[in-house]
């Protein structure tokens, strides 16, 4: 359960500012690192569900305070994957994204070699952990080393995207299921040795479920387009014809400009979003050697449900959160 305090350390009024037309928002007056209050609480979580994603600048968190950050919006997830060293040993739910932080653990950037199978140009549009059968309700990401160039974050608002099909394919969607698993969007080589390698390390504990192609949000009712081109894989009872046909045309929906907002990274910039409404992309605009580390937490999330009533369905692996202290 999330932690509560009444005390609060901050002097200036919480500021929320839109910043694109359909997804996003800057907050001020706040210092994450806190503790804070009930009453800040509440407003950031208001505002993260009506602008999807929130961003706040000159935030400085210590991994600790960011776990406390995270817990006071949910029970935190372990990471996704193995990261060992001394500053994160300490702190499971935190993921650190880092390509020298990868190569020092696994001998190479592993996301940089995954780059390489994308089957599209929009394939690294995703939603965190779809793959599994409660994927994650929110994320906290915080920069600690951001490059001088290159290297921005996209999200894009599916909330927005699903209300902008016309009325008779938003009827025709809510009745529709997909299976979501890691590898997707991607053309994997099972001969090359590298590809072996994450093939293997990602088998070992392989995830897959089966979502509504439209999710109801569970907090606020809404409708959105619960599909992504990195993770969604085929809709179900559908000719393979057939489905990819109406998957290229959703991840087009999904992936229009006007339904998307792009964010500068500074050291000491966070940025929260709402993992259930949302999807997001990392620009691979980065020199090689570019130091860029990145570190997020993420909250359980429950099962999606579609319009119909029907609930996400568990085909492979076990639900993500359930692991051993998460």
């Amino acid at each position: 359960m999330p932690t509560t305090t009444s005390e609060s350390p901050n002097p200036k009024p919480l500021d929320v500012r839109r910043v694109a037309g359909h997804i996003g928002a800057e907050v001020t007056g706040v210092d994450l690192a806190g503790p804070l209050d009930d009453a800040t609480v509440v407003k950031l979580r208001k505002a993260m569900l009506a602008h999807k994603v929130l961003f706040f600048r000159d935030q400085r968190l210590t991994h600790a305070q960011h776990v406390d950050l995270g817990q006071r919006f949910g029970q935190l997830t372990r990471r996704s994957r193995t990261q060992s060293n001394a500053a994160l040993d300490s702190y499971p739910q935190i993921l650190t994204i880092s390509p020298q932080v990868d190569e020092e653990r696994y001998g190479r950037d592993y996301e940089a070699h995954y780059r390489t199978r994308w089957a599209t140009t929009i394939t690294g549009w995703h939603s965190d952990m779809t793959h599994a059968v409660n994927p994650p309700a929110a994320s906290i990401l915080r920069a600690e080393v951001a490059p001088s160039a290159g290297g921005d974050t996209q999200w894009t608002n599916l909330v927005a995207a699903y209300e902008g099909l016309s009325v008779p394919l938003r009827a025709f969607v809510d009745s529709l299921r997909a299976e979501h698993s890691f590898f997707a969007g991607y053309r994997m080589v099972a001969h090359d040795p590298i590809d072996r390698e994450i093939i293997d390390m990602i088998d070992g504990d392989p995830l897959v479920a089966v979502h509504p192609v439209v999710r109801v949000h569970p907090e606020t009712g809404e409708r959105a387009l619960f599909v992504n081109p990195s993770r969604t894989g085929r809709i179900l009872g559908l000719s393979p014809a057939e489905s990819g046909h109406i998957l290229d045309l959703l991840f087009a929906q999904i992936t229009r400009p006007e339904y998307t907002v792009r964010f500068r990274w500074e050291e000491g910039s966070v940025a929260m979003w709402d993992n259930r409404s949302t999807a997001h992309i990392a620009a691979t605009d980065l020199e090689p050697g570019t130091r860029r580390t990145l570190h997020r937490v993420t909250i359980v999330g429950d099962k999606p449900v579609g319009p119909d009533g029907f609930v996400s369905e568990l085909v492979s692996g076990r639900p993500f959160g359930t692991e051993p202290g998460a």
